[in-house]
């Protein structure tokens, strides 16, 4: 099985240098172009012949395992290798392009969330210690994509600065306006728009954690009469809002299931309400989940690109009258993730184990790299049912944020 694995990595790396120590301590030396370098151990036959085989799978399996080291190098760096390789044009990837392949094949079955299967999907990732998520998120928790409009703010100030980007484009013009947030998380966002831009907000969640933590947060923080979360499937919504937001949720929702989540929206969304949804998606071809990430982090996830979203749009109903797209947004916020949870790592450890943090290790530096080297990007579309419900140009939007910040400098 050497061989075989020999023969693939021989073709694989056109940039960069890949040093493989075999279980036998043998050096074989990959290289092409100039590019990144990295050195990897293999500690036994059986990684050889899994990485061979599979290994969008057993790259992370193993490295979770001790049984594929960095040697002199960090996982980060052995990854940023291989991405930087796998997208490289040039690069023969028949075995890759095949387990792909297979994985948009399988992909509505591995995506078919109904409402059971939803929750136990998030339970999995979503209702592990709570602490994890304070030792490398920011203060307010916010686990998805930061704003960085010069690229210097703090973890902090882009996260402020996100949910002010996303309070502008909801056009909070007046008060009370009832706002529905899907997938709340930690309740940040809900708090945000009561308290900074006085809207009532009604978070609903899958995550029993979030839903304990959410509800103690409103009342610390004096909220509870204007914001209240809700253990809650979205399907399970027929109540009408002024406002829908929905924040790092979508990814979760799968394939399958777009036309009932936009069909959820519609119904839920006054006539001259206003919609707005940030989610991950990627900028080529519909595709799989990596089966790393799919076993192991997000279970029945997905990212898609923006072809299969919007006729599940348009079949709601639904008018898109914002679109953008944030490309490297989310490389810098995973940064601060990954650099503040190797900061906490020893604590982390004592929570988990040290497996669990590989596990972790893993992910926020694939992810990273996958907005970095790949096609990976946020985008945010807003929506609304009726044309007239927005003016005719974004500078509500410029103007919103601003008054936001100003707010806020003043406070």
């Amino acid at each position: 099985m050497r061989a075989v694995l020999d023969q693939v990595l021989r073709r694989f790396i056109v940039l960069g240098r890949l040093t493989v120590r075999w279980p036998d301590g043998e050096l074989t030396t990959y290289s092409g172009e100039p590019g990144p370098e990295a050195l990897i151990a293999l500690k036994d036959h059986r990684s050889v012949r899994r990485l061979a085989w599979n290994p969008g799978l057993s790259l992370g399996e193993d490295y979770m395992d001790g049984t594929i080291v960095p040697v002199d190098c960090s996982i980060y760096d052995v990854l940023d290798l291989l991405l930087t390789n796998r997208a490289a044009e040039t690069s023969q990837q028949e075995l890759l392009r095949l387990h792909e392949f297979l994985g948009w094949l399988l992909r509505r079955k591995a995506q078919f969330n109904p409402a059971g299967r939803a929750q136990r999907n998030a339970a999995h990732h979503y209702d592990l210690n709570g602490r994890l998520y304070s030792l490398f998120l920011d203060r307010d928790r916010q686990y998805s994509c930061a704003y960085f409009p010069t690229g210097t703010e703090t973890l902090e100030e882009a996260q402020l600065a996100k949910k002010r980007h996303i309070g502008s484009k909801l056009r909070l013009d007046r008060p009370d306006l009832e706002v529905l947030d899907i997938g709340s998380g930690w309740g940040g966002l809900a708090l945000t728009l009561a308290r900074d831009f006085g809207a009532r907000v009604t978070g609903i969640t899958l995550s029993r954690e979030q839903h304990a933590e959410s509800q103690a947060r409103a009342a610390a923080e004096g909220l509870a009469d204007r914001v209240s979360f809700e253990l809650l499937d979205y399907r399970g919504l027929h109540r009408r809002f002024d406002r829908i937001v929905s924040i790092g949720m979508f990814e979760h929702v799968g394939v399958v299931h777009y036309r009932a989540f936009f069909d959820v929206v519609k119904r839920c969304l006054s006539p001259d309400g206003v919609a707005l949804l940030h989610a991950i998606g990627r900028s080529h071809s519909p595709g799989g989940t990596n089966p790393w990430l799919a076993k192991y982090i997000f279970p029945g996830g997905y990212c898609p690109v923006l072809s299969e979203v919007f006729p599940a749009i348009e079949k709601a109903r639904l008018i898109a009258t914002d679109i953008e797209i944030l490309r490297l947004h989310y490389a810098e916020t995973l940064r601060h993730w990954r650099h503040r949870f190797a900061a906490n790592r020893d604590t982390i450890a004592a929570l988990y184990d040290e497996r669990f943090c590989r596990m972790f290790e893993f992910y926020l530096a694939g992810s990273e790299l996958a907005f970095r080297r790949e096609n990976q990007m946020v985008f945010q579309i807003q929506m609304v049912r009726d044309g007239n419900a927005v003016p005719q140009t974004r500078d509500y939007m410029i103007e919103a944020e601003r008054a936001a910040t100003r707010m806020h400098a003043t406070a």
